[in-house]
């Protein structure tokens, strides 16, 4: 990646007001684009949009995040690459998800330690998965920009992940002072239970993917964030 690639975390929106969290999951395309996908769930309202791509091999990744990138920084939507970090950086996303075992099953405590850092003058930011309060906490002191809490309920997404249910949630709203997103099974039958239990932010990925119209559910669920 140049030096002189500009710093494009300043023309999207703060993660602190981001609310909705949304996915282009290679699982969930079911032949249509990503990029025409992506731009769906710009026009619903998403905040935030991750590329998640875990059977995908990594040029592959690598051309579908750069198509995604060109939709999203017109929309001024920040973009996460999960897992990939080597690969956020060269394409210019706003941000990088690593999974438990991506950061701290790999040695790291914290996200200084990374092997591939941003580069002076860029801002890559990073979210981490957490599934109980310990990991929570030990995320918290890795020092992440935002954290994931979740699975709350049963999701396709992760069939094996037992749900962490709204407690979880709970205690998240009370001990949590960063940004965080509540994420697994959240639809919009149960979205209200999970906004009662103190979430602010979700992450949706089959909900909206699997909607008949992306957009139109998208921004159903913008709508009814706080």
């Amino acid at each position: 990646m140049s030096a002189a690639r500009p710093n494009y975390t300043l023309v999207v929106k703060p993660l602190g007001d981001c609310k909705l969290y949304a996915f282009v999951d290679t699982s969930y395309l079911h032949g249509r684009q990503p990029k025409v996908v992506a731009q769906q769930l710009c026009d619903g309202g998403a905040d935030l949009i991750q590329l998640r791509a875990k059977t995908s091999p990594h040029d592959e990744i690598q051309r579908m995040a750069e198509a995604i990138l060109l939709v999203t920084r017109r929309a001024k939507v920040g973009l996460v690459i999960n897992d990939h970090l080597d690969l956020a950086q060269e394409v210019g996303a706003e941000f990088c998800h690593l999974g438990q075992e991506d950061f701290f099953d790999a040695g790291h405590l914290h996200v200084c330690q990374l092997p591939t850092p941003p580069r002076k003058g860029e801002t890559l930011r990073i979210g981490l998965s957490t599934h109980t309060p310990a990991q929570a906490e030990r995320a918290l002191a890795a020092a992440p920009d935002y954290i994931a809490i979740g699975p709350v309920f049963a999701t396709p997404t992760k069939p094996t992940a037992k749900p962490v249910t709204l407690k979880y949630v709970r205690w998240a709203a009370k001990r949590v002072k960063i940004p965080w997103f509540a994420i697994g099974g959240i639809n919009l039958k149960n979205l209200d239970a999970v906004l009662a239990a103190g979430a602010k932010r979700i992450c949706v990925v089959s909900a909206i993917l699997n909607a008949d119209n992306v957009t139109k559910t998208c921004a159903e669920f913008r709508r009814r964030l706080p």
